[in-house]
């Protein structure tokens, strides 16, 4: 047997074998951990205290907008959702908005939803602006409290912030600071204001902040999120390989004389 024909063999199985993988870890990488796995004493209530900080500009791709800050904002939370803003089903932010600054919104929930464990026991996503819990029935909703969720539209200009934020995921306790602001973009008539309490819902009960910094304090199902990233790598490697070495392979010939 040629030897290309052995390693046609190899990268097939080898790339059968990294797609099972990868699927599998898929479907668990972004499940969310029990409560002991993190410090509630850390999962507190966001913290907004008055501001100095005046309204200022940023110039990002071409475009020209106006910062207004209106309270110091602190927050510790677990993600449970997040929208990107280039994602291709975002006609939004860039296209219509030229919107270049939010670049992500993290809906997380803290306190009691954390420490309680209800959120276990529902799903979140989200679309282009909005975050939406949902519970399997009234008993988890009564013990869901709405004012311990929020969805964050997250602003940086900032190369290092931006790096942060683009990595976290659902199950990540992460930690941000910045300011709750307003902002415009005056060329496309675009603006968007921010929610000052916890207690609002609907159509602008959103968070908008300006991002001064932002971490991960503890990075949720981190061997399986290695394992997905690895399997996906492999089983390009591998599919690459078996295309290469079929293409290389002499042409069977199975007849017998």
């Amino acid at each position: 047997m040629p030897l290309s024909s052995v390693f046609e063999s190899l990268f097939k199985w080898l790339f059968m074998l990294s797609v099972l993988v990868m699927g599998a870890t898929y479907f668990y990488k972004d499940t969310l951990p029990d409560p002991s796995y993190y410090d509630l004493d850390q999962l507190e209530e966001p913290m907004q205290t008055p501001t100095s900080d005046q309204a200022f500009t940023l110039q990002v791709n071409g475009q020209e907008y106006t910062v207004n800050p209106k309270f110091s904002y602190e927050l510790d939370g677990v993600v449970v959702g997040y929208h990107d803003a280039d994602d291709f089903s975002d006609i939004w932010h860039h296209k219509r908005w030229k919107d270049f600054i939010n670049l992500r919104d993290l809906c997380v929930i803290w306190g009691e939803n954390v420490e309680s464990g209800v959120y276990k026991s529902m799903t979140f996503s989200n679309d282009s602006w909005t975050c939406w819990a949902s519970w399997p029935d009234a008993s988890v909703g009564a013990l869901f409290k709405m004012n311990a969720l929020s969805n964050n539209h997250l602003l940086t200009d900032d190369d290092a912030v931006k790096t942060a934020l683009m990595s976290a995921e659902p199950g990540d306790h992460i930690r941000l600071k910045g300011v709750l602001a307003s902002y415009s973009n005056k060329a496309s008539g675009f603006q968007r204001g921010t929610s000052v309490i916890r207690d609002d819902t609907g159509n602008g009960a959103c968070e908008t902040i300006y991002l001064a910094e932002f971490k991960i304090i503890k990075k949720a199902n981190r061997k399986l999120r290695r394992l997905y990233g690895m399997t996906k790598w492999l089983a390009l490697f591998a599919g690459i390989g078996f295309l290469i070495m079929f293409a290389i392979t002499p042409v069977r010939n199975n007849r017998r004389y």
